[in-house]
């Protein structure tokens, strides 16, 4: 069933799923290995699927300023496609993927290059200084990101600045923007600071780490 609604609806034909190496999962008696026994006797059915497309990031370049077609930048292998038929209390037998992901950087060199000024503290404003490729397509929701140095998510910020309303100079080589007293940590620590494109829809440029 899931293969000819593969055929014919488009939006599911970028799917990949592994090959169906276990028992159909469905339906069980509840606490059991034995297929349906009731009234209904529901033929064994492989309900309980995983399936995954790699999204091509490219896309979302502006039209202003697309960047050429890349290799996909994400390589997914998949490692294994089970089931764990020792789970009883649905009908269902829960089935897992385990996935290997390479990821290839999409440009060799950043496009935004970011620097701290000064000395950082939470007793006065603070600046930063960061300059863009020519072709780089900034958007005015772009923003820049106070970040520890061991942050595992673009949402993991401390702060952040958007590049436009909190400009306050500019000029052909570079940009300064400001982050405000009240928003810098007083605990201090090593921190980072990244450069989030609206229109990438990801970190484009990220500082040497330095001391808050």
């Amino acid at each position: 069933q899931l293969n000819m609604a593969k055929k014919k609806e488009a939006f599911l034909q970028e799917f990949i799923e592994g090959p169906l190496q276990f028992k159909p999962t469905y339906k069980f008696d509840l606490y059991s290995d034995v297929y349906d026994t009731s009234e209904k006797k529901r033929k064994p059915a492989w309900t309980d699927r995983i399936l995954w497309r790699v999204k091509n990031l490219c896309q979302h370049a502006s039209k202003e300023a697309e960047f050429p077609e890349e290799e996909q930048t994400i390589s997914v292998t998949l490692n294994n496609y089970i089931s764990h038929m020792s789970y009883g209390i649905s009908d269902h037998k829960p089935v897992t993927g385990t996935f290997g992901l390479e990821l290839k950087p999409l440009l060799s060199d950043p496009l935004v290059t970011l620097n701290p000024e000064g000395e950082w503290s939470a007793e006065h404003d603070v600046l930063i200084s960061y300059s863009a490729v020519p072709e780089f397509p900034s958007s005015a929701w772009d923003w820049i990101g106070l970040f520890k140095v061991a942050f595992r998510h673009v949402n993991d910020y401390v702060t952040y600045a958007w590049v436009e309303d909190d400009e306050i100079s500019s000029n052909k080589d570079s940009k300064q923007v400001y982050m405000s007293a009240a928003e810098i940590p007083d605990m201090g620590g090593e921190f980072l600071l990244c450069y989030y494109s609206n229109n990438l829809q990801s970190i484009v440029g990220i500082s040497q780490p330095f001391q808050v």
